[in-house]
Formats: C-alpha cells, structure tokens, sequence
C-alpha cells in the first residue's frame, strides 16, 4: 500500500468542488427623481404682467395728482365747474380789527352803550378789487359837510345844525368808482352812544316808512328785492331805490348798529343803473363789520 504523506500546513490546498459565489453588497435603492419644479411662465406673460402693472401705478398716480390738483384749485379755474359770474364784487378778506385792552365787544352785556371801542376808519368796507379809489373820500375822516351833501340842497342847512347839536363823535368815509361807472360811498357816524345814534337815525325818516330823499333823486321806495333775513339780530337794515329812474339810478341804505349809523350809496349814470347785486353784497358785507 502506498502510504501518504500529510501536506505542509502552508501548501495551498486545492479545493475540489463548486465555488460559492463571493457575497456582493445589498442592491442600492433605486434614486428617487427631484420633486418637478414649477413650470416657468413663458418670456411674454412676464412682460404682459410687468407693463400693465407699471400701467396701474402711472394711472394711480396720475389720478392721485389730478384730484390733488383740483382740490387745491379755485372752482372758478376747474373747466366745467366754473360759476356763472353773477355780478358781484371782488373784495378783500374781510377780518375785525383788534380791541383796545379790556374794551368789549359792542353787543356784549357789559356795554351798554354799545360803542365800538375799534377805530371807526377800520370799520369801513374796503373798496373792491379794480375800483378807483375817491381821492377825497379814502378811507379817513371826513366833515358834516361832505356828509350832509349827499341830500337835497333844501335839507342840508337843517340836517347839519342837527348834527352839530348832537353828540356826534366823528365821520369816517370811502367811496370808489368800478370799470362799469358805477359809484360808491360808505360813510360812518358815530355817536357817544346808542342813544344818540337811534335818535339821529329816526330824525331821517319823514314817516315809519321813507327816509329823508338824497340829492337828485324821484324819491326812495323800499327795494324789493333786499331780505329782512339778510341783516343780523344786532343791527337794523333798510335799504331803498328810486321810485323812478332818470339820468342816473340811485339805490341807498341806512344801517343802525350800536352807536354808528352807516350810510351806503350806488349811483350809475346810464340806462343799466345801478345793479341790485353788488349793492346789497356791499350792504350785507359792511353791516358784517358792524354787527
């Protein structure tokens, strides 16, 4: 028998059989695909909704400036919104004048008298934009005389010795011409007091109703078209026109108000006459001052 001899322990051994197979690594898990971004709008959508957003903010802020505009803008410079010029007058703001320390108000309940403690020129309705001024009658004091020239020449003479027997304090006088010739004047008579003033301003009147006639005039009738409404609790209005017009057109008013009678004349010397407008804005306007 042949003996066999055991191989060295580091002699490869041949093994004899089938090979297993080498163990390989756990199959990768599939990649998941990224989540599918949104869709792109196309190049034109873009500048669609770019132009007609810069539309909106342009017309939002034209339409802010436009309305912006009128706003600030007088009624009369809005096309379409002008008011249909009605004969009135352009004047000044009109504002009181301030009050010597501690002096009232005239209708206050502490006076009495119901002075205007005020300087009386301060009071007068100033002359409306585009009038001539009368170099004569500008706003300062002026004599009984000039005053009492407004009436008949039968009735100055009696009307001025009433005046310098009263306790007439002074006389303060503006009068002015318009583009159109029509004539104004305003005068102030204060007196020391309430009492002196009502007694003057009913020596005027003849009767309840119709005041002494002015210079050159058919003689005064109540104007129909002034309001009672027009006038302000203080004070007491009346205003008049001719009963019949001649080569002029003469429309008056007296106002009584404490211790001042004013007196408002329009005259106009064509077949226009003197307008009602103005004249009553003019009277409306100074018994403000006064009341």
């Amino acid at each position: 028998m042949t003996e066999q001899t055991a191989a060295p322990a580091d002699t490869a051994v041949p093994v004899t059989g089938p090979i297993p197979p080498a163990p390989q690594d756990p199959p990768a898990l599939p990649a998941q695909d990224p989540a599918p971004a949104a869709p792109r709008p196309p190049r034109r959508v873009l500048w669609a909704v770019l132009r007609w957003t810069a539309a909106v903010l342009v017309m939002g802020g034209l339409g802010a400036g436009t309305v912006a505009g009128i706003t600030s803008m007088k009624r009369t410079d809005v096309p379409g919104l002008a008011t249909k010029d009605d004969g009135r007058w352009d004047y000044p703001a009109l504002t009181l004048p301030a009050l010597p320390a501690d002096a009232p108000r005239p209708y206050s309940d502490s006076n009495i008298a119901e002075i205007h403690h005020a300087d009386l020129r301060r009071l007068l309705l100033p002359a409306p934009a585009g009038a001539t001024v009368d170099k004569e009658l500008d706003g300062g004091w002026t004599d009984i005389a000039r005053y009492a020239s407004e009436y008949g020449k039968d009735d100055r003479a009696d009307l001025t010795q009433h005046l310098k027997d009263s306790a007439l304090r002074h006389i303060a006088a503006r009068g002015w011409t318009m583009p159109d010739g029509t004539s104004s004047r305003v005068y102030l008579l204060q007196f020391n007091s309430v009492a002196y003033s009502t007694g003057f301003h009913d020596e005027l009147y003849e009767d309840d109703s119709f005041p002494l006639p002015l210079d050159r005039t058919a003689g005064p009738v109540a104007d129909p078209g002034w309001s009672s409404s027009d006038g302000t609790e203080a004070t007491t209005v009346r205003v008049y026109t001719e009963s019949e017009t001649g080569a002029q057109e003469v429309r008056h008013a007296y106002v009584l108000a404490g211790d001042t009678v004013a007196l408002l004349v329009q005259t106009r010397k064509d077949a226009a006459g003197a307008k009602a407008v103005p004249f009553h804005q003019a009277v409306v306007l100074q018994n403000q001052l006064l009341g």
